[in-house]
């Protein structure tokens, strides 16, 4: 069971956790999040969208103080269009990534995320099964790669996504680059030192919040590393890969039940 009384600090993921499959989010949901904030407890989106979904982003959870986009890379408050933190990783540190990559697991399909503006394409070569709605502008790797990027994609037609990211983490060093999954059959490689829970961390210094009053909500292994910073209480989604579950203190409902607002809802009502 949760700590007593209410946590200072609120962080859910969206895609597969607040958002429901059919790309919604409910006014249940909007509600609950509204009384949430009325509560006093400050509200953060941490999602592996880009700064370019951040319009997007602001719709699905209008109730937010701040944004953690890009996995931890990119982080907003809502009020201020400057962010308190935007990283960015070299072209040409990745370009050598992904060879030492190709070399371990074969051939890779790549796009990367270089703009930030609302609406932005992605470059490169779009990955199959792409489930969004998404304009990639068609480039070879090298001309992607001439400058820095926000974050990279990549898929293996030969390996399952978990397998890759295994790969990935054994090849690619931690201090050069962070690797993660979000559920889209597809790593992601972004900046050293950038996770969701590095993206906290940012608000939380901002706002004055220990990572003790904060309370988590997630599904996929990107939010993991929000799962070890925060102190309050850790929750999956029933629907969250198996490595959320098992990291979780509790599981609620699924995302296509409302999961995170019934919850809140329970915890508001205590």
């Amino acid at each position: 069971m949760p700590r007593p009384g209410l946590p200072k600090l609120i962080a859910t993921d969206l895609d597969g956790t607040l958002v429901r499959s059919d790309d919604t989010v409910s006014a249940y949901t909007h509600e609950v999040l509204d009384r949430v904030r009325a509560a006093g407890i400050r509200i953060v989106g941490a999602t592996g969208r880009g700064p370019r979904l951040s319009e997007l982003t602001r719709s699905d959870i209008r109730a937010a103080d701040f944004l953690v986009l890009a996995h931890g890379g990119w982080v907003y408050d809502v009020t201020d269009p400057q962010p308190l933190r935007s990283s960015r990783l070299a072209g040409g540190a990745l370009s050598t990534l992904l060879d030492d990559l190709e070399d371990a697991v074969g051939p890779l399909t790549v796009m990367v995320e270089a703009l930030e503006h609302p609406g932005a394409p992605l470059w490169g070569t779009r990955t199959p099964d792409w489930r969004y709605e998404v304009v990639v502008e068609e480039r070879t790797r090298s001309s992607c790669l001439e400058g820095d990027v926000i974050k990279a994609y990549a898929c293996s037609s030969s390996h399952d996504v978990d397998d890759l990211l295994a790969a990935a983490r054994l090849v690619i060093p931690s201090h050069v680059a962070s690797v993660t999954q979000a559920g889209l059959n597809v790593i992601e490689i972004c900046p050293p030192d950038v996770d969701k829970g590095t993206g906290l961390a940012v608000v939380a210094e901002a706002v004055g919040v220990d990572p003790a009053d904060v309370l988590v909500f997630g599904d996929m292994p990107n939010d993991l590393p929000m799962f070890a910073w925060a102190g309050w209480h850790r929750v999956a989604v029933a629907n969250a890969h198996p490595t959320v579950l098992a990291a979780a203190d509790e599981v609620t409902h699924a995302n296509d039940d409302d999961g995170v607002a019934v919850y809140l809802d329970r915890l508001l009502s205590r």
